[in-house]
């Protein structure tokens, strides 16, 4: 059974997203506010973490920040329109999507479905043949979805996994916004491409001693981002 924690404080959210989850066969949890949402990551295993940003005790994004710290679970914010800004911050800080309320249910189950999709893969579980990329200090096994940079192991999200993988298995290639965005969230057409720059920022956080002077994961200005051979 996929468990999934939906963390609101409107009730009547909580209530649909539980709804629309069930009939797909998902085990809901339930939390509302980001206190409960980091003792349930904590006591449950949780597959996926559906996340309001405005709540009471302990607001999302610093709910996330700490989840973050014991799991690399996926974690889509529910957003409102007015909350840009948190949108870029929650996806530097970990975020795997957003959703803007009020929002479509085959919309929110689409991307619920990618990134389950993406996370059961980087979790194991599937028998596939040794896969192991290396470029430069990076160094990428697909079946154990380990990644080491100079023989240390890298903590990504499955977002951050599959925008890795994607690079280091075309070294050299140009992949604009758009290229990545269909790759990695091949759910489409939701998204943009400040998504992506967010998500390649925080990779470049990870991968990169100086993310300012990237070593590996470089811009190729008015095309796109490419990864270095080395």
């Amino acid at each position: 059974m996929t468990n999934i924690l939906v963390c609101d404080d409107e009730q009547d959210i909580v209530s649909a997203l539980k709804i629309y989850l069930t009939a797909e066969g998902y085990q809901v949890y339930a939390a509302c506010n980001g206190k409960e949402a980091v003792e349930m990551v904590k006591k449950e295993q949780i597959h996926l973490v559906l996340l309001d940003i405005m709540m009471p005790e302990m607001d999302g994004i610093t709910a996330m920040s700490k989840i973050r710290e014991i799991s690399n679970v996926p974690i889509i914010l529910l957003t409102a329109k007015s909350e840009d800004a948190d949108k870029v911050l929650g996806l530097t800080i970990g975020a795997d999507d957003y959703v803007t309320k009020p929002f479509l249910p085959m919309e929110l189950l689409a991307r619920v479905k990618s990134q389950l999709r993406r996370y059961m893969l980087l979790g194991g579980g599937k028998t596939e043949s040794e896969d192991t990329v290396v470029l430069g200090g990076l160094q990428l096994n697909h079946r154990s979805k380990e990644v080491l940079l100079d023989g240390e192991k890298v903590m990504l999200t499955p977002t951050e996994y599959e925008i890795l993988r994607m690079f280091m298995t075309n070294p050299g290639k140009v992949f604009s916004p758009k290229e990545i965005y269909a790759h990695v969230w091949n759910d489409a057409p939701y998204g943009s491409e400040n998504t992506v720059a967010v998500h390649i920022r925080h990779l470049r956080e990870k991968i990169e001693i100086d993310p300012a002077n990237p070593r590996y994961l470089k811009v190729v200005w008015g095309h796109g981002y490419k990864l270095e051979e080395r």
